[in-house]
Formats: C-alpha cells, sequence, structure tokens
C-alpha cells in the first residue's frame, strides 16, 4: 500500500517536532463496518432476553431441552473434548520449549505492566479463584467412595481418588486450555495490532470472502458466552456468599439478602472498573493472594497437620503417575449402545463438565490474561498461566480437600452430609470443625468468595468491553454499565426463578461451548501458522506496531492489512 501527498505532507510535518508518544500497539485491524458493528451490539442482548424469557416462562421445557442437548454433548463428543484438552496441553509444551518461546508480547522493547505477584494474582483470581473456594471440599468429598483410572482398593485410596481428579480438574490442563486461547489472542494483539478479540484472532486463516461473516459471528459467540457466563456466575457467587454469611451470623439466605449482595459486589466491581485494572483489580488480586495465603496456612497449622502433609505426598505422586491415563479417560464401554442420559456418564458430571465449563469461560478469562501479559515472552507467559498456577491449585486442593476428609471421617460423614445438601456449603461446613481459628477463617473465606469473584467479574467486564467497543477504547462509563447491565441479569434469575433457574442458564452456557471449541481450533491453528510464517518482515512489524515514536507514521487499511512509513531524509520504507 501507498501513500498519497496529502499524508506524505503530514509526515513529513510531523519530522522534528514533539508530538506525545503514540499509544501501542498502533492499530492494524479491520475497520468494522457500521451495518457488523450494530449487529454485534444489538444481537447479543436480544438473545440474551429471549434466552431468560424461555427459562423463566417455560422452566420445565427448557430444563428438558438444555438436558437433552448435554446428552447429546456427552454421547457423541466426549472424545472431542478429551483429545482437545490433551491438545492444548502438547501446544503449551511446544510453546514454552521451542524458539517460538524467546518472542516477546508487544515487541523485543516492551516492558511487563504489572509485577509477577500482581500478575499471579491477578490471572489466579480471573481464572479459578471462587471455583477453588466452590469444589476445593466438594469434588473430594463427593468422589471419596468411587472414581476411575485412581486404584481405590482400600477406603483411604478411594479418598486419595478424590483429591487427585480434583488436581486433575482444576490443575494444569484447564490452565493449559485457558493459556493456549490467551496466547492466541495476546500475540494477535500486542504483536500484530489487532484488536483484542476473537474475530481477529482467528479470521486471516479463512477464505477473505468469508471474514466479514465469520468475523461477526465469532463475535458474537464471545459476547453471548460472557454475558451469560457472567451472570450465571454471579449467581451462584451470591448465593456461596450468603452461605458462608450464614455460617456465623445466623442469618438466611433470603431474596431480600441475595439483593443486597448483588448491589454490594456490583458496587465494588463498579469502583474497580473506573480506577482501572492497575489500581483496582490488581489491589483486590493482591489481597485475595493474601487472605488465600492466610486461609491454607491456618488450616494447615491449626488442623491435621501430619495427615495433610502425607497426602499432599501421596496425592502429587499418584497425580503424577496417573495423568496420561486421566487425560485420555473416555469411558469407552459407555459408547457401546446410545446414551440415555448425560447422567448415565462420569465424565458428563465430571471432565467433559468441567472442560465445557473452561471452555465457556475463556472468552473473558483469556482476553484478560492476554490484556494484563504485554511485556512478557511466551515462554514466561506459557510458565506463568500453566505452572505456577497448577501448583497453587494442587496446595490449595491437597490442604482444604484432605482436611475436609479427615473431619469427615471423625464426625461421620458430616461434611459429605453437608455438600449433599448444598455443595457451596462444603468449605464453610470443614471450617466449623477446625479447632481455635475455624470461626475467624469462616469469616476470611466468605470474604475471599467476594473478593474473588468481584476479580472475576472485573476481568469479565473488560474483557466483554473489548469485545463490544473495538478498536475503540472503552471507557469507565461504559464499562459500569456493563456490570449494571450483568447485575440485573443476575437479579433476575435469582428473583424470578430461584437456583433451578440459575442452574438452567449456566448449563445452557457450558454447552454453548461445543460449537464455540471449534472457534478455539481455528484460532489455535491459526496461531501456529502465523508464528511458522514469522519472518524478518514480520518481526519489523511488530517493532514498528510497539515503536511510540510519533514521526512514525501509519496509514490503515480497511482488511486489516496496513502499512507502515517512517519518513527517513531521502527514502522511505513501507512494511
Amino acid at each position: 500500500m501507498s501513500l498519497n501527498e496529502t499524508e506524505r505532507k503530514n509526515a513529513r510535518k510531523g519530522e522534528g517536532s514533539s508530538q506525545a508518544p503514540v499509544e501501542v500497539p498502533r492499530f492494524m485491524g479491520r475497520v468494522i463496518p457500521p451495518l457488523d458493528r450494530l449487529l454485534i451490539r444489538i444481537i447479543p442482548p436480544a438473545l440474551i432476553v429471549a434466552v431468560l424469557l424461555w427459562v423463566l416462562l417455560s422452566p420445565e421445557q427448557a430444563s428438558a431441552a438444555i438436558s437433552e442437548m448435554r446428552t447429546f454433548v456427552t454421547g457423541k463428543f466426549t472424545w472431542l473434548f478429551i483429545l482437545y484438552s490433551v491438545f492444548t496441553v502438547v501446544m503449551c509444551l511446544w510453546l514454552s520449549m521451542s524458539k517460538v518461546g524467546r518472542i516477546r508480547l508487544g515487541g523485543p522493547k516492551a516492558k511487563p505492566e504489572h509485577s509477577k505477584f500482581a500478575w499471579y494474582s491477578m490471572l489466579f483470581a480471573c481464572g479459578q479463584g471462587i471455583g477453588l473456594i466452590f469444589w476445593s471440599v466438594a469434588e473430594p468429598i463427593m468422589l471419596r467412595d468411587e472414581n476411575p483410572v485412581i486404584p481405590s482398593t482400600t477406603p483411604a485410596g478411594a479418598a486419595e481418588g478424590g483429591i487427585v481428579w480434583t488436581y486433575f480438574h482444576w490443575g494444569l490442563t484447564a490452565w493449559a486450555m485457558y493459556c493456549v486461547v490467551a496466547v492466541c489472542l495476546a500475540y494477535s494483539h500486542h504483536n500484530l495490532g489487532k484488536t483484542l478479540t476473537f474475530r481477529e484472532a482467528t479470521v486471516d486463516i479463512l477464505p477473505r470472502w468469508s471474514r466479514r461473516g465469520a468475523g461477526v459471528i465469532i463475535e458474537l459467540l464471545a459476547i453471548i458466552a460472557t454475558v451469560l457466563g457472567l451472570a450465571t456466575s454471579f449467581g451462584f457467587a451470591t448465593l456461596q456468599f450468603t452461605s458462608g454469611l450464614s455460617s456465623f451470623t445466623g442469618l438466611s439466605s433470603s431474596p431480600a439478602l441475595w439483593l443486597v449482595v448483588i448491589a454490594i459486589f456490583a458496587g465494588i466491581t463498579c469502583i474497580s472498573a473506573i480506577v482501572g485494572i492497575s489500581k483496582g483489580m490488581a489491589r483486590i488480586s493482591s489481597l485475595n493472594s493474601i487472605l488465600s495465603i492466610v486461609l491454607v496456612g491456618a488450616v494447615l497449622v491449626f488442623g491435621p497437620t501430619l495427615y495433610i502433609v502425607s497426602m499432599l505426598s501421596q496425592t502429587f505422586g499418584s497425580f503424577m503417575a496417573n495423568f496420561v491415563n486421566m487425560s485420555l479417560w473416555t469411558d469407552a464401554s459407555i459408547t457401546s449402545s446410545p446414551l440415555a442420559s448425560w447422567q448415565d456418564s462420569w465424565n458428563g458430571w465430571w471432565t467433559v463438565f468441567i472442560w465445557c465449563w473452561v471452555i465457556a469461560f475463556s472468552p473473558f478469562v483469556a482476553g484478560f490474561i492476554a490484556r494484563i501479559s504485554r511485556g512478557r515472552t511466551i515462554r514466561e507467559f506459557v510458565i506463568g498461566v500453566t505452572i505456577i498456577p497448577t501448583l497453587i491449585v494442587m496446595i490449595w486442593v491437597g490442604v482444604i480437600g484432605a482436611s475436609a476428609i479427615y473431619y469427615d471421617d471423625a464426625s461421620n460423614r458430616n461434611i459429605s452430609d453437608a455438600v449433599s445438601a448444598d455443595t457451596s456449603a462444603g468449605l464453610f461446613a470443614m471450617l466449623e470443625h477446625l479447632p481455635l481459628v475455624g470461626t475467624i477463617l469462616l469469616v476470611v473465606s466468605t470474604i475471599l468468595v467476594a473478593t474473588y469473584y468481584v476479580t472475576s467479574l472485573d476481568s469479565g467486564i473488560y474483557a466483554l468491553s473489548e469485545f463490544v467497543s473495538a478498536p475503540n477504547k472503552s471507557g469507565p462509563v461504559f464499562r459500569v454499565v456493563l456490570v449494571l447491565s450483568i447485575a440485573t441479569v443476575a437479579t433476575v434469575l435469582l428473583t424470578l426463578g430461584g437456583t433451578a433457574v440459575v442452574d438452567t442458564v449456566q448449563t445452557g452456557t457450558i454447552i454453548g461451548a461445543f460449537p464455540f471449541s471449534f472457534v478455539i481450533i481455528l484460532m489455535i491453528i491459526n496461531l501456529i501458522r502465523r508464528l511458522i510464517k514469522r519472518d524478518k518482515a514480520i518481526k519489523q512489524l511488530e517493532k514498528d506496531i510497539n515503536n511510540p515514536d510519533p514521526n512514525l507514521v501509519f496509514v490503515a487499511d480497511p482488511d486489516g492489512d496496513g502499512a507502515i512509513l517512517k519518513e527517513v531524509p531521502g527514502q522511505e520504507r513501507h512494511t
């Protein structure tokens, strides 16, 4: 692409001037036509309202239809989710161990925007913090008597299997699934100047004639998944917070209390959205990390320390010994006849369900991780997003889960009964058995539910604002509007439909992971293609895109190819 005469004159006028540095990365994405932008803004809320009305007005019919879809996905495509999860782990190994691991997100001169502690805290909080509060007791307890793959010839072996499977479901593989999506978005945005959207990270691999339509569909799927995922999570976080509140105050869970909790969550998130990532979410995430260390450390010290340490050693070894078998286990015997219900499949309850959950939450989790990771090398990024969180997950589950099993045995299955009655109450039921500091930790864990969810909602809002407003930058007012909109959806779900409706919508959102998984596969293939084709010209382009010099003039191309021109006496350079 060449520059016209007016642009050449403007470029020359910029030579030697004291203009402010240009914001980087420079925009190299596609200019979205007004009609496409209108569709992206209008269709998601319309579809979301339609889904909510369907679930609220015909809850039984909606639940049955969604259950049938879940059975179809589980019965026909368990193998696909299993292979996809293994593929993401292999992809992370390649990214971290090959020469592409040396590529720095944001160009060779980019510096990290956050300290490692703040970075780890934010990515962990947005990815799994609230999930661990919920499942670190519930899953080991629910799987303690029966689970596949892990040898369970004794009651102790079965209990070990429950903890090991929890490691597997919330550890390395889940984080690898987040990581590969985040790398795709991060390289596309920070190095190639594309908007931080799934559309721009994917459509390059498609035929040119199909890119516009495919881009709109991809963006619609990402926005709908993000809104419904955040809204239903908002509902469950509210229920879990009130459960924790009830454990030490005696307050009973009611719609009025739900509304107060939703208002508090939304208010804190609005404040964080206004002050920005560096001040708002970074500080709340750091508080999360400190309180988490206090919780896990106190349970280790004041709980059954010898049992915990012994179980940590035993389950770490079992996890490493059985990782490959767990990764590839599809329960092939159930495929000999059509699956009557997803409830007849162990994977339908656990592995497929959780992998769908991770895929459905990938749009906002990966989008936010990509946003805050400028300045990291791909190798550092992959290690930071997979290995470090996995170790945190395993230590957390090993300490909390082992304590739950110990106290469950000591109390004649009291914790098992509590989990059966209310899955979200597992952690609080365990802490009530802890001597000396149990009541204090009940308060700490309840605060953690709130702060972890606020950071999760905050990260989702930042990602969602990118999807909706790109290539324009979203302002704090727009982010506040998004928070209030999602809080409204959560309020409607809880007050009009109750927990059954929230559960139905969340399951429906997870079913949406099935079509979205094909988008992610395309995006990963596109990343591989981009990295393999990375030559000297692309490397120079990455430098130019991340050069803040105002004398470096860029002319956008509607097709997203773009051009960079640097006016140098006697010569011109095009990229």
